[in-house]
């Protein structure tokens, strides 16, 4: 078996290191700004104030700390679409953290997943051909629309030729595009991958539609307290917009740099069971395969950071896959959405993200508005206040609409 973290290419055994992190969030404009939010519990959902939504049901959401248009010119900004932008602003980032690498080219490869793109453009610019004709319609459409377009303009951006990637799967998605940039290493087709997920579609079609669904938190009147995954109290997700990127290094490129953590191990698995309704057992495929991929077993688990959206039977599915997996072994469990919201095709890397800091600083971020936990799901909990912990080996959990689940394992560096 393929021993803890190994990546095997040409006979050469080398590991896969996270060596820079970058993010703009509900909680903060950067990566580290994000994580101290995570660690001090702070809230990022507040109501929406835009003209539209006077009329919605939903009427709260997880929006950014600070606007594209404070880290992008003008001129740049006005031909991306605001996924675009975000994604751009955290490949930034975390390509300056990880120090800028000497990579050729040839050897370095994007993936950013999301899960709807470009919708807002798509529906922006339709409002404007219904209204006034072909000729007001944007020329920069089309690249702003395509799902594709956050990897393509980062690729661009980085000069990277190996490859620009889009999984889309839903809330996976994010999660997806880290599992892909570890394959994409260990199969020996990139030495450095731009990993991660971007959302932005606060717009009225899809929060009406999660409305109508009834999947959706309607706090309106206490945005605070909404988004309350494992809670007793919880009444569904508060959606959110954001991006977060990690840069996956082979070690043996920078002998000696400063890094995170290492990413150790990735699957993916389908339930092939409901469009909306995830199943333990494909859940618990991902799981289990992503530790036998590791090397790792459940008891060197020291924390979990859980997907736990906040929806009354997503979060106790999820409860019993965790139970399934480790059995009476007890690892903490957070889950920061609790913070953001719901970040969709940014979930999964931001979640991967907030794992690599928390083994790099030993310490698990707390799940805010956890006043009465369910006592369906049982499990180490972290309530009120950042734990201190041990942690050799960590897990993060993405599952989308669709059946899609994505679970990483990361290990010390």
């Amino acid at each position: 078996m393929r021993t803890e973290s190994d990546s095997v290419t040409g006979g050469v055994t080398d590991r896969v290191l996270v060596t820079g992190l970058g993010a703009t969030t509900p909680l903060g404009g950067t990566a580290p700004a994000t994580w101290q939010a995570m660690l001090e519990g702070r809230n990022g959902i507040r109501a929406i104030e835009r003209d539209w939504m006077v009329e919605l049901p939903i009427r709260i959401a997880g929006q950014l700390a600070v606007e594209p248009s404070e880290a992008l010119d003008r001129v740049e900004a006005r031909r991306l679409d605001r996924s675009e932008q975000l994604a751009l602003i955290a490949a930034r980032e975390a390509w300056a953290d990880a120090g800028r690498p000497e990579v050729d080219g040839e050897r370095l490869a994007v993936v950013i997943g999301t899960g709807t793109g470009g919708a807002v453009t798509m529906l922006d610019q339709d409002d404007v051909l219904e209204r006034s004709g072909v000729r007001k319609v944007s020329p920069h459409t089309v690249p702003m629309l395509m799902a594709n377009g956050p990897a393509a303009w980062v690729s661009i951006d980085l000069g990277a030729k190996a490859g620009a990637h889009t999984p889309v799967s839903a809330c996976a998605s994010g999660a997806e595009a880290v599992a892909l940039g570890l394959d994409l290493i260990r199969l020996g087709r990139a030495d450095v991958v731009i990993a991660g997920g971007t959302e932005a579609c606060l717009h009225p079609l899809p929060l009406a539609g999660f409305a109508q669904a009834r999947a959706h938190s309607l706090r309106n009147h206490d945005p605070e307290h909404a988004s309350r995954p494992f809670d007793l109290d919880r009444d569904g997700f508060v959606i959110g917009e954001g991006a977060a990127v990690l840069v996956l290094e082979r070690a043996s490129l920078r002998p000696g740099r400063h890094s995170y953590a290492t990413l150790a191990g990735a699957a993916v698995t389908s339930d092939a069971h409901h469009i909306t309704a995830g199943h333990p057992d494909g859940q618990t495929r991902a799981v289990r395969r992503a530790l036998a991929e590791a090397g790792v077993t459940p008891e060197r688990i020291g924390m979990v950071h859980a997907h736990a959206t906040s929806t009354p039977k997503g979060d106790l599915t999820e409860a019993e896959t965790l139970a399934r997996v480790f059995g009476p072994h007890r690892p903490a469990v957070t889950a920061t959405k609790s913070m953001t919201g719901h970040l969709f095709g940014a979930a999964g890397a931001l979640a991967a993200l907030a794992t690599a800091y928390s083994l790099h600083d030993q310490l698990v971020p707390p799940i805010r508005n956890l006043t009465t936990p369910d006592p369906a799901a049982d499990l180490d909990l972290v309530t009120a206040t950042a734990r201190t912990v041990h942690a050799e080996a960590a897990l993060t959990n993405a599952f989308g609409f669709g059946g899609h689940n994505a679970s990483l394992v990361f290990t010390e560096s």
